[in-house]
């Protein structure tokens, strides 16, 4: 074996904790995908005989990366992220652990943190997630952000308090989320509108993102409240027939999936028995580049 292929197979070794830092990075699959494969090729320019710790290297490689695309990103859009974008979930089966997988639910990082996480600016966003996330040291992120290490403790601290305020505590455990999911599935398969409000939190949030290109009652939407909420799953009790539980980012969430093709992925957060906020990505663009596993019907 050449030191290229030795090189290859210590660069595999790191690949999964690379994905899951671009994946909290950037909330993409696609684009976490990239950067890691565009740290691949920046190692591939770098004499490895001066990488004390390639672990280390390779991370803050992957955060200077992403925090490039987030900037780019920014430099983009000509308007200010819609608050109905939707970041792309990580699905898995209930009954079955992929070991892969695993690695990007490591810290139960879920999609109502990931958009919360969209919120920061990049540099906010590097510094809280290599740091409080991977708990990478300030002065390894300092160079990245171009900051001092007390300025960069700073980004995190700040970014933290976000995060903090805007991300309730909810209900860890499946068996007392899959007990509220299937209250809510039920009273939305029923059509039964005051059994579903009285599943959902009053100030339950629901974010739905459908894509740019979608309009209509399937359109992109933020709503607020459960009557108004309760409303929006009446409306889609047609489709009750085709949901199926999965895990979605390491909680219990609903696959609409027609003839096995996705419809919509749902993830919902649960507190202190009720459903407090939904988030559903039903863009059939994004929905189409997703890695949909065998579900349980």
């Amino acid at each position: 074996m050449n030191d290229r292929e030795l090189l290859a197979d210590r660069f595999e070794e790191h690949r999964g904790h690379l994905r899951a830092v671009a994946y909290r990075m950037l909330g993409s699959l696609a684009e976490a995908e990239d950067a890691v494969q565009e740290a691949w090729f920046r190692l591939g320019r770098t004499d490895p005989d001066e990488i004390r710790n390639l672990g280390g290297w390779l991370t803050t490689v992957v955060g200077r990366v992403c925090l490039d695309m987030l900037r780019s990103r920014g430099a983009r859009r000509e308007e200010p992220m819609d608050d109905t974008f939707v970041p792309d979930p990580v699905i898995r089966p209930l009954s079955q652990i992929d070991p892969e997988q695993e690695v990007l639910q490591a810290d139960s990082v879920g999609v109502a943190l990931l958009v919360v996480l969209e919120t920061l600016e990049p540099a906010e966003r590097l510094a809280f997630v290599l740091h409080d996330m991977f708990a990478v040291p300030f002065d390894d992120i300092a160079p990245v952000v171009e900051r001092t290490s007390a300025a960069t403790r700073q980004l995190a601290s700040r970014a933290r308090r976000r995060v903090q305020g805007a991300t309730p505590p909810a209900d860890p455990d499946l068996g007392r989320q899959r007990e509220v999911v299937d209250a809510f599935l039920a009273a939305s398969r029923g059509g039964d509108f005051e059994a579903l409000v009285a599943v959902l939190h009053p100030d339950v949030v629901l974010r739905a993102d459908a894509g740019a290109l979608v309009r209509g009652a399937a359109a992109s939407k933020l709503v607020h409240g459960a009557r108004a909420v309760a409303e929006q799953a009446v409306m889609f009790s047609q489709f009750a027939g085709f949901v199926r539980l999965a895990l979605v980012n390491g909680s219990l969430g609903l696959v609409t999936a027609p003839e096995g093709k996705p419809m919509a992925v749902a993830s919902l957060t649960v507190a202190d028995g009720k459903v407090t906020g939904m988030y559903i990505l039903a863009d059939p663009d994004r929905l189409a580049r997703l890695e949909l596993p065998e579900l349980e019907e």
